[in-house]
Order: C-alpha cells, then structure tokens, then sequence
C-alpha cells in the first residue's frame, strides 16, 4: 500500500512538471513570473506567427503570388490579402477603430501587398501592446457585437496560424521551405 502511495506520488510530480518542459520552460523556483501572464502569452504567440507570416510574404516570389494549387481555391496574394484584411478588422476594433482598412487587389505586385500587410501588423502592434491583464477582460464593439479583447487577440493569433498553415503549403509545393521549418 505504501509502494502504490509513492509511485502515485512520483507520477503526479512527473504529470506537474511534463508540461513546463514541452513548453521550453524548466522547473525552477527561481523563474520570475512576468508582470501580466495572460497577456504575455497571447503576445507571444502573435509576435511568433507574426514573424513567420511576414517571413513567408517575403520569401515568395512574386512570380508565385499568383500561384493556386488548383483552380477553386485562393491564390498566395489572396491569402495574404485575408490575413491583411482580418487584422485590420480585430486589431482595429481592438484599437477602437470603426472603420477597417481594405487590401489591396489580388492583383497588386508583391510589393504593394506586402505593404499592406505590415501595415495591417502595425495596426496590430499597437492592439497587442496595448494588452494587459487588467485590459484584456474589457469589452470592445467588432462589428455588430461586443467582445473581449482577450478574445479577439486569441482569435487574431488562431486565424493568423491557420493562414500561417496555408501559406507554408503553398511554399513547399513551390519548393520552398517554410519560415517555421528553416534551421
């Protein structure tokens, strides 16, 4: 009975500290916790898919923005156009801007499309940066409803990744290797 007690208890410290060493992060007590966790997390993960969008934007071609794997689908431009176009949107309303900036066409060279795009993560700079855990439960209007800005900014970092997944596909049937992949 007492064996059963300490390897329950030896599996329940395991289970507790697994999970700090997935995320990078070692078990220590001597580990300052930052001033506003929850909003440092979410920070962190947009400043990391931001680096990655940005990087993929760049490392394309402009020849290949208008590639499509097949017909029915977006072409490059177009999805960097939607990450363009989402940002404006939360991060405006984040900003308390009501009226969100537009893309340019699909049809613009690389160049006017990746300007807008750092633009559209500028305006997201400011919202995220903005973030702290007094903040982040606030409520903002977007569009017809009210949300959180905790929300919003998770929201903004999931629909960037999975633009993030798209854009490093079209890369590699391109031959290209993903910002996210590179060594």
């Amino acid at each position: 009975m007492r064996r059963m007690s300490m390897v329950c208890a030896a599996i329940g410290l395991a289970g507790l500290m697994v999970p700090g060493v997935l995320f990078g992060q070692a078990a220590s007590s001597t580990a300052v916790p930052a001033a506003n966790p929850l909003a440092a997390e979410v920070q962190g993960r947009y400043t990391q898919v931001k680096g990655f969008i940005l990087k993929a934007a760049d490392n394309m071609p402009a020849e290949n923005y208008t590639f499509k794997p097949t017909p029915d689908i977006r072409t490059f431009a177009r999805v960097v156009n939607h990450v363009t176009e989402a940002q404006f949107r939360a991060c405006g309303a984040l900003n308390g801007v009501s009226e969100a900036k537009p893309a340019p066409p699909e049809t613009a060279d690389k160049a006017t499309i990746v300007d807008a795009l750092k633009a559209s993560f500028a305006e997201c700079d400011k919202a995220f940066d903005a973030l702290n855990d007094t903040s982040i439960t606030n409520m903002v209007q977007a569009g017809q409803a009210k949300r959180s800005r905790i929300g919003i900014a998770w929201g903004t970092v999931s629909h960037d990744n999975e633009q993030y997944a798209t854009l490093a596909l079209y890369m590699r049937l391109k031959g290209l290797v993903p910002p996210s992949s590179e060594k």
